[in-house]
């Protein structure tokens, strides 16, 4: 904890891994005469004690002698995909807090148990290694829009029930879910087989272990992407976008290559997440053989020949311009 500076916030949705993580927090800064971190709860209006719930939290807060925020998720909701878009609608919401009142980090309690998790959620639904790779004790806002802010997660080493265990000696309440019961949502699905599974050896310890293991072999990849980027790309002089070096990109072993080709993507076009892999791989395929031509266009981002003064033989990287509709095409021709 000690290497969180200035002030912190802290994600408290009123289940017993949050509500821990905030009495940890609090007596943490006490000890140590630091600022205490500020709360923030969600009601998401999915439920009819959302708003009750949310009090509760703020109520819990107050006595830990916190200060608590309740954020409302308004408006209209989904009818399908209602965890992810409640997850997005979570983060956006904290994350324009956070930016208005200058605070950088967000604690929130993700466990051991939440990563073992994480990892078979994505290895059902095929994911590779980035995906199964362990939750990193501190990331980027999992939003675009929001630079400069971070995720923390220091209980990623503790299990659920050791907090749970650690509350009920305090004499702390915390709220169950009823969603965390509902098998429509895959989570709770596995929570379910997790006697199953310990009995095969795949316990959450197991489990969290081989994520971690995923862990370093992601830095590693990482590290070797990002001394090819070094090496294949600049910035022309004069203009936006990013210059590529075509042959010291497909020199590179093909993983690392399409890695970096994601990257400088993801770069030019502020994008949050990776383009489709099977485009990606497509484009690579296109620039290896030499086939691109005038361009492509791929995630925001048109890649063709950059201009000879510019840098010979090089790829220019750069926004796609923004493409014509059947609207703006009339508004067009009216003009003239």
């Amino acid at each position: 904890m000690a290497q969180y500076k200035g002030a912190i916030a802290v994600a408290v949705s009123g289940g017993g891994d949050s509500v821990a993580l905030m009495h940890l927090l609090a007596e943490y800064a006490k000890a140590r005469k630091r600022k205490v971190p500020v709360v923030l709860t969600v009601d998401h209006g999915l439920r009819k004690s959302s708003a009750k719930d949310s009090k509760q939290v703020a109520a819990w807060a107050k006595k830990a002698g916190l200060a608590a925020h309740i954020l409302t998720w308004a408006g209209a909701k989904p009818k399908s995909g209602v965890e992810a878009a409640a997850r997005e609608a979570r983060y956006r919401l904290m994350g324009a807090w956070l930016a208005r009142h200058k605070i950088a980090t967000l604690m929130v309690g993700h466990t051991l148990d939440d990563q073992a998790e994480t990892f078979l959620l994505r290895l059902a639904r095929g994911s590779g290694l980035d995906g199964l790779a362990a939750m990193r004790a501190r990331a980027p806002w999992p939003v675009a829009g929001f630079p400069g802010l971070s995720v923390a997660r220091p209980l990623l080493g503790i299990t659920r029930g050791d907090l749970r265990a650690w509350l009920k000696t305090r004499g702390q309440a915390w709220l169950d879910d009823p969603m965390n019961e509902d098998e429509a949502f895959d989570r709770v699905k596995i929570r379910r087989a997790e006697k199953t599974l310990a009995g095969l050896g795949l316990t959450a310890l197991r489990l969290a272990a081989a994520a971690a293991h995923l862990a370093r072999a992601r830095l590693a990849l990482e590290s070797a992407t990002e001394a090819l980027l070094a090496r294949a790309t600049s910035r022309p002089k004069g203009q936006g976008g990013m210059l590529l070096a075509p042959a010291i990109l497909v020199a590179a072993p093909r993983e690392i290559g399409l890695r970096a080709l994601a990257a400088m993507l993801m770069t030019v076009s502020g994008q949050g997440y990776r383009p489709r892999f099977e485009a990606l791989e497509r484009l690579f395929d296109r620039i290896a053989a030499g086939t691109l031509g005038k361009g492509a266009n791929l995630h925001g981002c048109h890649i063709g020949p950059a201009p000879k003064a510019a840098a010979p033989l090089a790829l220019l990287v750069r926004p796609e311009n923004p493409r014509k509709t059947a609207g703006s095409l009339k508004k067009a021709t009216t003009a003239r």
